[in-house]
């Protein structure tokens, strides 16, 4: 059996795919940049003076950070620089952990319009086995944009070829500077995305009969059963080592063994109340780690996600209600309330690539909306490196994790006042010019001069 590798879904004619190719080899900068990934760190680094939001200790004014070979090795104030270190002075600056984008399609969608630069999808309904580091381009061109705002990581992952597709495949945590996907890579597959069978009917122009629908959301009910139930029993016959012993590998239930195990978390993409309900239901019968991603509707079961300890990734804070009957401001309102209810959030923007940039300023919003500032900046680090797994090596300012972090004059999750003035990652100093800058320095020109 072959490994199955994201690509395009098929269909597209040979005489398109022809003329994109043309098009794309034309024009190389639209979809690669040209800059090196920084060289690694070559001798201790001070900030001195900085507003420190640890995330794990609280606010620390006046405070210095050293990071030596890609790591913090000291917090507190006037610290003494060791023998040939580089101070960098930030009174009246702040200094954040790298901010952290969940459940993005960053590395896998250059341009979204154009079916060759997509690489999100596998063909069919259900396909656990896809993995989203064999796609990811580490050359694409928006990730100098998103590092532009303070955020260092992801998790890129992949999606359902079908509006009610099943397993979508496993996502690659990664930091957004390296080589390849080997350098810059933190965990190359990481739990499993499911996109929970409908609950309820659609209506409306184009929805298909209700009978329709509920006889596909019973078989996709029962498909799921199934695939995991053949998962397990493919790892008990291999004696608990998906892909190793005796005998072919079947990848699709190697892929799924670590979710039936409990090992990874499963990424179950909900809204509705009731289908959160359900795999809630499903979870607690099979034993599985779940995160909720979307959860439009968790604050319906709020007390029993926090009591669980699953923890809500949320989807786009700037939509409109769920429902026709909601509060115009539920979605602004629902980060405070999960959090005021004891529900572990992190903010994302499900599928997103490029516009992923403009996550510090939903968990900006939802501070306007009651949620306390630091639960928004925990959303954008520590939370999220629980959920993707490296929460040892990043999501805070702490002795002995990576110096992935960023300094920010302004508050970091406000776009009026935020400018990312250094970023860091693994102790590297990041570029942080990107092709929108360099389009705004060469149209300046054409303005009078005094207008520049």
């Amino acid at each position: 059996m072959t490994r199955r590798t994201l690509r395009p879904t098929v269909g597209a004619s040979f005489a398109l795919a022809a003329t994109l190719a043309a098009t794309f080899a034309a024009a190389p900068p639209a979809l690669a940049h040209d800059q090196a990934p920084a060289p690694a760190q070559r001798g201790p680094v001070l900030l001195r003076g900085g507003e420190l939001h640890t995330v794990s200790g609280g606010v620390l004014a006046g405070h210095d950070l050293l990071f030596d070979g890609g790591r913090i090795v000291a917090i507190g104030r006037a610290l003494e620089p060791p023998a040939g270190a580089r101070v960098i002075e930030l009174a009246g600056a702040r200094v954040y952990p790298g901010l952290i984008a969940l459940q993005t399609t960053l590395g896998l969608v250059e341009i979204s319009a154009a079916r060759a630069t997509v690489d999100t999808t596998e063909s069919g309904d259900s396909t656990p086995e896809v993995a989203a580091h064999v796609a990811w381009n580490p050359d694409s061109e928006l990730l100098p944009t998103v590092r532009a705002h303070g955020i260092t990581t992801v998790q890129s992952t992949p999606t359902s070829e079908r509006a009610r597709g099943l397993f979508a495949g496993r996502s690659f945590v990664v930091h957004l500077d390296g080589w390849n996907k080997e350098d810059a890579g933190l965990r190359l597959a990481w739990g499993q995305q499911l996109r929970f069978p409908a609950a309820g009917v659609r209506s409306g122009w184009g929805a298909p009969p209700a009978k329709e629908q509920k006889e596909r959301a019973a078989q996709e009910r029962l498909a799921l059963e199934r695939e995991l139930d053949q998962a397990e029993a493919y790892l008990q016959a291999r004696g608990g080592e998906p892909e190793g012993g005796a005998g072919q590998v079947d990848l699709r239930r190697a892929a799924l063994a670590p979710i039936v195990t409990g090992e990874e978390p499963l990424f179950v993409l909900a809204d509705d109340g009731r289908e959160i309900g359900q795999a809630l239901d499903f979870a607690e019968r099979r034993g599985l780690s779940i995160v909720i991603v979307g959860g439009a509707e968790a604050d319906l079961h709020a007390e029993r996600l926090a009591a669980r300890q699953v923890p809500v990734v949320l989807g786009n804070t700037h939509r409109l209600p769920f429902r026709a009957d909601s509060d115009w401001d539920a979605p602004y309102t629902l980060a405070a309330r999960l959090h005021a209810a004891g529900v572990r959030i992190a903010f994302a923007m499900p599928g997103a690539s490029w516009d992923v940039r403009n996550l510090p300023f939903q968990a900006g919003h939802a501070i306007a909306y009651g949620l306390p500032a630091e639960a928004a900046l925990a959303a954008l680090t520590l939370v999220p490196a629980e959920i993707a797994g490296v929460a040892h090596r990043m999501g805070s300012l702490e002795v002995g994790k990576e110096a992935t972090l960023v300094v920010s004059r302004g508050d970091l999750l406000d776009p009026l006042t935020q400018r990312v003035t250094h970023l860091f990652i693994t102790g590297r100093e990041i570029d942080l010019d990107h092709r929108h800058k360099r389009l705004e320095r060469k149209y300046r020109q054409r303005l009078p001069e005094g207008a520049r």
